[in-house]
């Protein structure tokens, strides 16, 4: 069994809306989820990114209270299961939990807006070991376009750039899930350090807008990052987003394992092996493949893969070694500015709200 680093697994909000965040029950068959212990045992789940997400609805200080709270679901996930889960910061702690039999949990931020426009909020977050942030969710954010919004800023605005070089000094990976191809774009000249794409597929297959331009693939493939293929239907199968998209009635189109291999494929032949990763989005959509019915079906997808002729070196890359390369490709920043040994942050910290001439004289 080849283990699966996943890139994105949104449990922590589903258990939020279905159970009020409580964490037991999760060594038997949890009714209602893609996720449990047996199931990403028997997937060969050797680690997990628990996506940290917060419906839109809430607004500004509570999108940062709802971030903690799924930050405390997944410590306290951590301390419930200590013989099964081990939390984890770096591709170092990743590979100790592997050796010792248990899933190492990592976390990453899926919004931009869940930092509400502060460097101190990120950096919080960091300390706390969240590794990634995806610079938008489907909104337009005060300073990062949305590939499913209207664009306000042309890709990234001045602060936005902010928050790429700050999330790079401090380590966490820039994720670019979510974003419109112009904010990739951005962030990709602004990065000094390999980013991700923790869970989108390749836009040549299905144009579905959360998916991947090939001008980008390349571009995070020549950078050293990680395209993580996610199992959603309409980013999968070009039938299915259009099937969506026009609201038909009749039954929906099959979407398989096997077409989630055409992206895998896809991605491999643009950007190269070193750029294939898995980031299934189990917990975060009701709409997988058929035959990749929840996080227990991780090798059928390998196997797949091997029938087309991908070595098990070529297997282990994109089922693990890829995303963690590049998580440890942002280690050494990241340990630095947990040690106290980073540069001095950026002196604006804030993302500009109110013009100096409009504040009052005294607060």
């Amino acid at each position: 069994m080849i283990g699966v680093i996943d890139g994105h697994n949104d449990l922590a909000w589903a258990s939020r809306e279905k159970r009020g965040y409580r964490v037991d029950g999760l060594d038997g068959h949890l009714d209602g989820f893609h996720t449990d212990i047996p199931r990403l045992r028997a997937g060969g789940v050797t680690a997990q990114f628990w996506s940290l997400w917060v419906d839109p609805v809430l607004q500004g200080a509570e999108q940062v209270t709802a971030t903690l709270e799924q930050i405390d679901f997944v410590h306290r996930l951590v301390a419930a299961y200590p013989r099964d889960f081990v939390f984890a910061r770096t591709a170092h702690d990743v590979r100790e939990a592997t050796a010792s039999a248990r899933i190492g949990c990592l976390m990453g931020a899926e919004g931009g807006d869940q930092i509400d426009g502060s460097l101190a909020t990120l950096r919080s977050y960091a300390r706390m070991g969240v590794r990634y942030m995806t610079l938008t969710w489907s909104q337009t954010t005060p300073w990062a376009d949305s590939a499913t919004d209207i664009p306000r800023h042309g890709g990234l605005s001045g602060f936005g750039q902010q928050v790429v070089a700050e999330m790079n000094r401090i380590g966490m990976v820039v994720d670019l899930a979510h974003v419109a191809p112009t904010t990739m774009r951005d962030a990709l000249d602004c990065s000094a350090l390999p980013v991700m794409v923790s869970h989108s597929c390749a836009s040549a297959l299905s144009n579905h807008p959360r998916n991947v331009p090939d001008d980008v693939i390349s571009r995070i493939g020549s950078d050293g990052g990680v395209v993580m293929v996610a199992f959603v239907r309409g980013f999968v199968s070009q039938d299915a987003r259009d099937w969506y998209g026009d609201g038909k009635q009749d039954p929906a189109p099959a979407v398989t394992a096997s077409q989630v291999a055409d992206h895998m494929d896809h991605i491999r032949e643009v950007a190269g092996i070193e750029a294939v990763g898995i980031g299934a989005d189990f917990d975060g959509t009701d709409t997988v493949p058929d035959d990749l019915p929840d996080v227990s079906h991780y090798q059928e997808l390998l196997d797949e893969l091997s029938r087309r002729g991908w070595s098990y070196a070529d297997l282990e890359a994109a089922a693990h070694g890829n995303v963690l390369r590049v998580l440890e490709a942002n280690d050494d920043a990241h340990r630095a500015f947990l040690a106290g040994d980073a540069p001095e942050p950026p002196r604006t910290a804030l993302v500009p709200r109110v013009d100096a001439n409009d504040r009052p004289e005294s607060h």
